[in-house]
């Protein structure tokens, strides 16, 4: 038996204009710096002889596959990806790019921003549009509750607080 797993289905379009930026400069570091700097290196490792047998040459090849598939990831989703740039109509109501004040039952207040599915960063309080959180709030208004059903329990989340930053840059 193979390890067949379904295809992931691909995440929402949407990303502010920072997360544009961070990919794009991620994907010109990637080509421009790094894969050079591991071309080199490999072609020069593969210089040293029997590759069956050089950690080096093993290494960098493995590192430039590595390299290449995000790379392949990077251009697909700058090719898909819908700049949101402004807040939307109703500034009333969680939508995307907003910065949100819960109140949890389990932890108290908490505080969060929805984002696209490649800026997510929970020290930074940055949650996927995708998420199950998300999804539960796009739509409310403060002083909404909804519950969330997380890996390790069920929460209810009250909204306290909405905006959005109207200069996104």
């Amino acid at each position: 038996m193979g390890r067949w797993r379904p295809p992931v289905k691909p995440g929402s379009p949407y990303i502010t204009p920072q997360g544009a930026v961070s990919l794009k400069e991620e994907a010109r570091y990637l080509w421009k710096t790094l894969r050079p700097e591991v071309v080199k290196a490999l072609s020069e490792a593969a210089a040293e002889g029997d590759r069956s047998e050089n950690a080096e040459y093993i290494y960098r090849k493995k590192q430039l596959g590595e390299i290449d598939r995000r790379l392949r990831y990077l251009g697909k989703r700058i090719d898909i990806m819908k700049i949101v740039d402004r807040p939307p109509a109703d500034v009333s109501v969680i939508r995307f790019g907003a910065w949100i004040t819960l109140q949890s039952t389990q932890e108290g207040p908490v505080s969060y921003r929805i984002v696209g599915v490649d800026e997510t960063d929970a020290k930074q309080g940055f949650i996927s549009i995708d998420s199950p959180v998300a999804l539960a709030l796009l739509g409310k208004s403060i002083g909404d509750t909804t519950e969330v059903e997380l890996p390790e329990c069920r929460v209810q989340l009250e909204v306290v607080s909405i905006r959005y930053l109207e200069n996104s840059n």
